[in-house]
């Protein structure tokens, strides 16, 4: 675990109808619940959220896409949260929700400890992973990056420790 770092994580979603519609109901009754599951969550650090304690009347990336902008622990805690908790029922259901995509909607990065990042850098980190694929700056849960006071030198090294191999 990073002692300098947290990870950062937006996805976005095309909604195939507005929020007061009946085909969006059960996704609107969810939030609430889910939200409060979040923040229970081992590892959970901030979320972005607006006056009515979600994220659904920020819209930087249009009328029709919500925004859904979290700061975790790290990569394992966001993971047991999404994968392994009760939000893995709202996972399966998106489909009734949300178009696909065929880019990239989701993306993480690690933020110096206590940075909260805002939608501007969330879609400039989007767009690098559309651009480059995952890197350390923008990756994926399929492919993830150690946070940078974690990674490791790679080279020869003596058992003396002199990196020069003498």
């Amino acid at each position: 675990m990073s002692q300098h770092y947290e990870l950062a994580q937006v996805n976005i979603a095309w909604m195939k109808a507005p929020l007061d519609t009946p085909q969006m109901a059960d996704f609107v009754a969810n939030l609430e619940p889910v939200n409060a599951l979040a923040e229970a969550a081992a590892g959970f650090v901030w979320r972005l959220q607006d006056e009515g304690g979600d994220a659904t009347a920020i819209r930087p990336f249009g009328e029709d896409v919500l925004v859904n902008l979290s700061v975790w622990r790290d990569v394992a805690s966001l993971t047991e949260f999404v994968y392994k908790s009760a939000h893995v029922e709202m996972l399966k259901r998106r489909k009734e929700w949300f178009e696909r995509t065929a880019h990239a909607h989701q993306v993480l990065w690690w933020v110096p400890q206590g940075h909260r990042p805002d939608v501007a850098e969330a879609a400039h980190k989007l767009a690098l992973l559309r651009e480059a694929g995952p890197t350390p700056e923008a990756f994926t849960f399929r492919q993830t990056f150690l946070a940078p006071d974690q990674w490791m030198p790679v080279g020869p090294f003596s058992a003396s420790g002199d990196s020069t191999g003498g």
